[in-house]
């Protein structure tokens, strides 16, 4: 079981996406609580995952995703708003979300992304991607700093790096390499180690500062 922490302001919003996570197989909203109250039902219950809202009247959601980071065993945290703009992507992005999703996400498609947060995957609506790629990520050239951190890296390491920004799970990694999953957890603890991040999603924006994911010819290789 999946257990899921919706934070946000509106009621409403609250019990919508509690009861669709409820009726999802394998997944269950342990709480759903405001802003104020996130850091302490975290605390108290523990839930794989956290959707948490970025735009809230008690407290800024930025700050409490600040405050879960914080934790001994922090959460998986993926940002729910109803804004998509560059400001938003890149601050919940930059500090250690690992997903952004829009708040008129298809309830269909709900289960299948908390199950992919879990699995530690990097999530993103679709609307969101389109702003990652050609803006604050796609901004010509390449970072000198972002490539000096890759040059760190072993070949291996930056093959899983690369299948990382893909957005492939550590299974799927070891099987397009032929890995067993214990060396590429081994592998990926490294790469975050080497570039000083604490996750897939500030791993991918390196690699993509780097160059790493641009074919020869190509200014923003997907």
């Amino acid at each position: 079981m999946i257990r899921v922490l919706v934070v946000d302001d509106e009621a409403l919003v609250r019990t919508g996406f509690t009861h669709i996570l409820n009726a999802a197989d394998g997944i269950g909203a342990v709480a759903a609580v405001p802003g104020g109250q996130a850091v302490l039902a975290v605390q108290e219950l523990g839930p794989d995952v956290v959707l948490l809202d970025i735009r809230m009247p008690d407290v800024d959601g930025l700050t409490v995703l600040a405050e879960l980071r914080r934790l001994p065993d922090p959460p998986v945290v993926a940002i729910l708003t109803t804004f998509d703009t560059d400001e938003y992507v890149e601050a919940a992005l930059r500090s250690g979300a690992a997903g952004f999703l829009l708040k008129d996400t298809d309830p269909e498609q709900l289960p299948a992304l908390i199950r992919a947060l879990a699995e530690g995957r990097t999530v993103l609506s679709s609307q969101v991607v389109r702003t990652v790629v050609d803006g604050f990520l796609d901004q010509g050239g390449r970072d000198p700093y972002a490539v000096q951190l890759v040059a760190r890296l072993s070949g291996r390491e930056r093959a899983v790096l690369a299948l990382m920004a893909e957005g492939l799970s550590n299974t799927d990694i070891g099987e397009r390499l032929h890995l067993s999953t214990g060396t590429v957890k081994g592998h990926v603890s490294a790469v975050f180690e080497k570039l000083k991040v604490d996750n897939r999603v500030q791993a991918a924006l390196v690699a993509e500062r780097a160059g790493l994911l641009r074919p020869p010819g190509d200014g923003a290789a997907r």
